[in-house]
């Protein structure tokens, strides 16, 4: 069963003479309930875009088209209040740069509070509890201490886990990740994404992860969308096997080696002429 259907998605802007310039173009795809779903392509080739134009959360200049339906209610369209409502609380999104993750200017034990406050009804003091609580369930050191710090006093790895803390294991169902660990340095990127596939069993959400890395949307996902075209116009989906055992070890398997070669081949159509 699919939590988020899209038909025909497309995201345009405009020239200075007004001039429609597609950088999504007539896309579309489904997100299975409980699944995770990898995005890959080429850097510049739409895909934060994609996941912009779901949220409504599009640059400044840039207008969608199509279907985005989310549990059978369609969200291009709606008022920006009922969407700020859907934000956090149904769906939410953790962007590729640690610092952008979390405002510089609050404590982590108030973003992370101020979310459950707002979508889940609890008191101040209950929330910074919890908010403890699930600095110490994604694994950062001395959570009574870090709740209180400013995102800057922590490292990019800790910054990521709080990011997670705040969306994955709250109220969201659906959770759109754009290339999350990339600025991160390999050892801690390595350790994140074991720790995604970890919370993921554990809570069931709907992920749409974003990459260019083809081992990683082998190892986290369930199925693989590939861009072929830059914008986004073609995709075309790879299920990774459903009994493949998520670990660094398979990745060696002459079937997964075989599966990542396929997915190599569409990439490269990006680049031909």
């Amino acid at each position: 069963m699919s939590l988020l259907d899209i038909e025909g998605l497309g995201v345009a802007f405009e020239d200075e003479d007004g001039h429609p310039l597609p950088a999504v173009q007539n896309v579309s795809f489904s997100l299975e309930k409980g699944a995770v779903t990898c995005l890959v392509g080429e850097s510049g080739c739409g895909k934060s875009l994609t996941a912009r134009a779901i949220l409504g959360i599009l640059p400044r200049g840039a207008t969608a088209a199509g279907s985005v339906r989310f549990e059978d209610r369609e969200l291009i369209g709606l008022p920006e209040k009922t969407m700020s409502r859907l934000r956090g609380r149904s769906m939410a999104m953790i962007f590729q740069e640690p610092m952008t993750a979390l405002n510089p200017v609050f404590t982590v034990g108030d973003q992370i509070a101020e979310t459950l406050m707002l979508h889940e009804g609890l008191e101040r003091r209950a929330a910074w509890g919890r908010a403890e609580g699930l600095l110490a369930e994604v694994g950062i050191p001395e959570p009574a201490i870090r709740v209180r710090n400013y995102p800057f006093e922590l490292s990019g790895g800790m910054r990521q886990r709080a990011a997670f803390a705040r969306t994955m294991l709250t109220g969201s169902e659906l959770l759109l990740l754009d290339e999350p660990f990339s600025a991160l340095d390999f050892l801690t990127r390595i350790s994140m994404q074991e720790w995604l596939l970890e919370q993921w069993q554990k809570h069931k959400k709907t992920i749409l992860f974003i990459t260019h890395d083809v081992e990683e949307a082998l190892f986290l996902s369930s199925s693989v969308l590939v861009v072929e075209r830059t914008p986004i116009h073609t995709l075309t989906e790879i299920p990774v096997p459903a009994g493949y055992p998520r670990t660094r070890e398979c990745l060696a398997r002459s079937e997964m080696v075989a599966l990542r070669e396929d997915l190599i081949g569409v990439l490269r159509k990006q680049v031909q002429p």
